[in-house]
């Protein structure tokens, strides 16, 4: 993936692809700072959950800057969501999520929303970096509470 990222950043700066060639390299900082400071190498789900990371922070923003009425800089942030995204996994549907969420369930025993934490100990490996954390909490609090 590192590779790709190198590939890419080239070709945004032969295009000069501003907007896509500053995310990249925003892109390739983090991952470069978190190898720093952890003294290890990434691997390519490593660095999808990096990724997976910056989506998540620029998406939190751009919801503050559309309610600050900076449209401007949401769509920006937009456009920086796009690029990103083409380093991560397919993203599993809502169904395909509560499918896993009742396999899940089943596996865990779980009876009632205090067995959350058994319920997502199982789910995160099977959807780190194809699912938002939150809608797939979500979805557990939500089967959890009917039963």
């Amino acid at each position: 993936m590192k590779e790709e990222l190198l590939q890419d950043l080239k070709e945004a700066m032969r295009n000069k692809d501003t907007l896509k060639k500053d995310t990249i390299t925003m892109l390739r900082a983090a991952i470069l700072q978190f190898e720093k400071d952890n003294q290890k190498t990434l691997n390519d789900d490593e660095i999808c959950a990096i990724v997976a990371k910056e989506v998540k922070k620029r998406k939190e923003s751009v919801k503050e800057y559309e309610e600050a009425g900076r449209e401007d800089i949401a769509e920006n942030l937009k456009k920086e969501v796009e690029i990103l995204s083409k380093y991560l996994p397919e993203q599993l549907t809502e169904d395909e999520i509560s499918n896993l969420v009742s396999q899940a369930i089943f596996e865990s025993g779980a009876t009632s929303p205090r067995d959350m934490g058994k319920v997502m100990s199982i789910l995160r490996p099977k959807t780190a970096g194809k699912a938002d954390g939150k809608l797939v909490s979500d979805i557990v609090k939500e089967k959890l509470a009917s039963m």
